[in-house]
């Protein structure tokens, strides 16, 4: 294949450290590595491109629409987020209207192509994400250590690991540890307070990413505790580091992690997220079992999977 122009379009720009600044990132340097010419902005400014990559349906509505307009005849691939596909394409226009403007859809993992209306659904694919493995890293004997990754931010429902551990016994061994920023003031509030009366809970705020990917390793377990995701890129960090994880049973992780998944908890239940997190503290073949099964999904994360499978996608899409 000839190397392409491709605009690569995503609502957030590295320095935003979130899943769809590390998405726009991974996408770019597969495709650069495959000889292409990308230019990647929030808004497309009108300039040479052979195809278009936009991430997000809403957030990125208006390229995708300057887009169609200018090229109908070139291809557009739009990729959905768990805000698109569980919230966004229900009941924007603008997110509908990137739908059927769209040559191609992507979804980041499997169930993603259940929530695609059934009229595009033909047009959709799944490609997941990808991190390259990590050695294990030692883990605390003294301690039992549990982080979380996530911006405090109502969609993540983020806090839910800290109320979790006020319910522990005394005796319990777990530290809980939180990597993210306070994207309101009453977040911050609420995440102060927890600090304060959660002896057990610690508010890292924002960190690098190298940073936090040492953290993710060097802890026994993650907890994802999200009521929507398109495909929780901190799960295939944890997963590829050889941590095992605790989700919300939600459709965005179930798509990641497998129906059979045995660390599931319903989404926003407190009391049932503290029993996990105390078994697998306090039962090795539950902690066994989770390490299992988190290993065998380990290979749909592979780095050299994700860029096959986007520069198939390209070679389908021209």
């Amino acid at each position: 294949m000839k190397p392409l122009r491709i605009a690569l379009i995503t609502p957030y720009l590295p320095e935003a450290r979130n899943g769809n600044a590390h998405t726009a990132l991974r996408w770019r340097r597969c495709l650069r590595a495959a000889g292409h010419r990308v230019r990647m902005a929030l808004d497309w400014d009108g300039g040479a491109a052979d195809l278009m990559i936009a991430l997000h349906a809403r957030r990125s509505a208006a390229s995708i629409r300057q887009f169609a307009e200018r090229h109908p005849d070139r291809p557009l691939i739009v990729v959905l987020t768990g805000t698109d596909l569980y919230r966004d394409i229900l009941v924007d226009a603008s997110a509908q209207a990137s739908l059927r403007l769209a040559s191609h859809l992507v979804v980041l993992q499997e169930a993603g192509l259940a929530a695609v209306p059934a009229e595009y659904r033909g047009k959709a694919r799944v490609i997941y994400q990808s991190a390259p493995s990590w050695q294990p890293a030692a883990k605390a004997r003294s301690r039992f250590e549990i982080c979380v990754v996530a911006h405090l931010r109502e969609e993540k429902d983020p806090l839910r690991a800290a109320y979790a551990a006020a319910l522990l016994p005394a005796e319990s061994r777990i530290r809980v540890r939180h990597v993210g920023q306070a994207l309101a003031p009453a977040w911050a509030a609420e995440a102060e307070r927890c600090a304060r009366e959660i002896p057990r809970w610690h508010w890292l705020g924002p960190r690098r990413h190298g940073e936090t990917r040492r953290l993710i390793a060097r802890s026994h377990l993650l907890v994802n505790s999200s009521q929507m995701e398109g495909g929780a890129f901190v799960l295939i960090e944890a997963i590829s580091a050889g941590v095992p994880v605790l989700a919300s049973r939600i459709p965005g992780n179930v798509g990641m992690l497998g129906l059979d998944y045995a660390g599931y908890f319903p989404y926003g239940d407190t009391a049932a997220l503290a029993a996990l997190m105390r078994r697998a503290e306090t039962e090795p073949g539950f902690y066994a079992l989770l390490q299992r099964q988190c290993a065998a999904r380990a290979p749909r994360f592979e780095p050299a999977r994700e860029c096959a499978a986007i520069e198939q996608l390209i070679e389908e899409a021209i």
